[in-house]
């Protein structure tokens, strides 16, 4: 199964699309901009604690048979960092 490259950020909403090098994600896929995950996020996801990283930019050939997701996905109440236990 290929990842869903989702379009945006779940913090600020910025757009992300398939060829930005500032996508990250976690191992669940979820989707932040490089700016939330570095500054607010600290490189850790707040849905499952997992380390962030640069999403792999899919090669556009591919996303002929393998879109990228449209679903978008965003926290209503916005991102808070993850605190240490």
């Amino acid at each position: 199964m290929a990842l869903e490259l989702r379009p945006n950020c779940e913090c600020c909403d910025r757009d992300l699309p398939p060829e930005s090098p500032d996508a990250m994600i976690c191992s669940f896929e979820c989707t932040y901009c490089a700016d939330c995950a570095a500054g607010t996020l600290s490189g850790i996801c707040p849905n499952c604690g997992g380390e962030l990283v640069r999403r792999p930019i899919r090669p556009a050939a591919k996303l002929v048979n393998n879109p990228a997701s449209t679903k978008r996905v965003l926290k209503a109440e916005g991102c808070m960092p993850v605190r240490a236990a």
